[in-house]
């Protein structure tokens, strides 16, 4: 594609498209129907620039464009309710399924970790002994270590829990964003913790106590950091390896739908701090907790898979400038 020849050609549409979406006050039926049309047009010309020869500030400049239309189109009310359906049902689901092969590695990678660390503590006696006293091993495999899911009333405790692992999360993202290597001492340390703490548990041989409480609400929590870690990762990998596609681009696609994973997984850890809260510590047999936690992982997990692959088959990258999930939300202009 020839830039210089493309601008030329649709730049009057474009300016058409900046004053229609800026005016104040109503629009006629002919003036709202050219501005759809002009809408649609330049997501198709965006799309377009994107995958030929994208060029910078041609890919800002129309992005801007689109953002407007669509505002304008769809009416802020409008637009809130499925804003909000489009995010949930495409962009967020959409954005963790492309990034899977980055976070699955993170998530085959800490685990191996964890167990190696964890049967290295439980199988060498001096190992336990460097790292914690007679006393303080006895505190925690009688106490501390089931005393933690119980020491505060359910409510704070989930929203504790909550920002704790949110915290987590984005330090994992961030860090993992920063040439990776950052990102991936962060997962080492969750996986060392991990690791530890069930070899000592393991080592006093209550490996029952740990996995019943770790795993009602560790599969989905787990996941999470999983997934910001890769997908903090492969972001700072577009910096070492953009690819086809220019750095400065590859850099402002991936990170749009970094951002949409990060909001989304708030959400995902507020999940988990829930059934970490009122699910781990409570009453019912080992085998129930584990089944609800089970569940709720399987659930997230196929809800990235259906939602998220169909929304790729459809082009879309959990980037709020997608072409077809801007679309989508025509139907609802009235």
């Amino acid at each position: 594609m020839e830039i210089d020849t493309f601008v030329a050609a649709h730049r009057a549409e474009w300016d058409r498209l900046e004053q229609l979406a800026n005016r104040r006050g109503r629009l006629t039926g002919a003036e709202s129907d050219e501005l759809v049309d002009l809408y649609q047009r330049t997501a198709t010309h965006l799309s377009m620039v994107q995958s030929s020869s994208p060029d910078p500030a041609l890919v800002g400049r129309l992005s801007s464009l689109v953002a407007s239309g669509r505002a304008a189109v769809t009416g802020a009310s409008g637009a809130s309710w499925a804003d909000v359906s489009q995010f949930v049902l495409r962009s967020f689901p959409v954005a963790v399924y492309r990034a899977r092969w980055w976070w699955i590695s993170v998530a085959a990678a800490s685990v191996l970790v964890a167990f190696a660390i964890g049967a290295w503590v439980a199988h060498n006696p001096d190992v336990v002994a460097a790292v914690s006293t007679p006393e303080e091993l006895k505190s925690l495999v009688d106490q501390d270590f089931a005393d933690y899911y119980t020491s505060n009333p359910a409510g704070s405790f989930a929203f504790k829990v909550w920002t704790n692992n949110a915290w987590v999360a984005a330090l994992a993202l961030v860090g993992g964003s920063l040439l990776c290597v950052p990102g991936i001492y962060i997962l080492w340390q969750n996986a060392l913790n991990v690791g530890l703490v069930g070899g000592l548990m393991a080592y006093s041989g209550r490996l029952d106590l740990f996995f019943g409480l770790i795993t009602p609400h560790g599969l989905l929590e787990l996941t999470a950091v999983f997934v910001a870690g890769g997908a903090g990762i492969r972001l700072g990998w577009q910096i070492i390896s953009p690819g086809p596609r220019p750095r400065s681009v590859a850099l402002a696609e991936e990170g749009r739908s970094t951002l949409t994973i990060a909001l989304g997984l708030v959400v995902v850890l507020l999940v988990s701090g829930v059934v970490e809260a009122f699910v781990t510590p409570s009453p019912l047999p080992t085998w129930a907790r584990i089944g609800i936690g089970t569940i709720v992982w399987g659930a997230f997990l196929a809800y990235v898979w259906v939602f998220g692959r169909a929304a790729e088959r459809e082009g879309l990258l959990g980037d709020v400038t997608d072409r077809a999930a801007m679309t989508e939300i025509l139907p609802y202009a009235g």
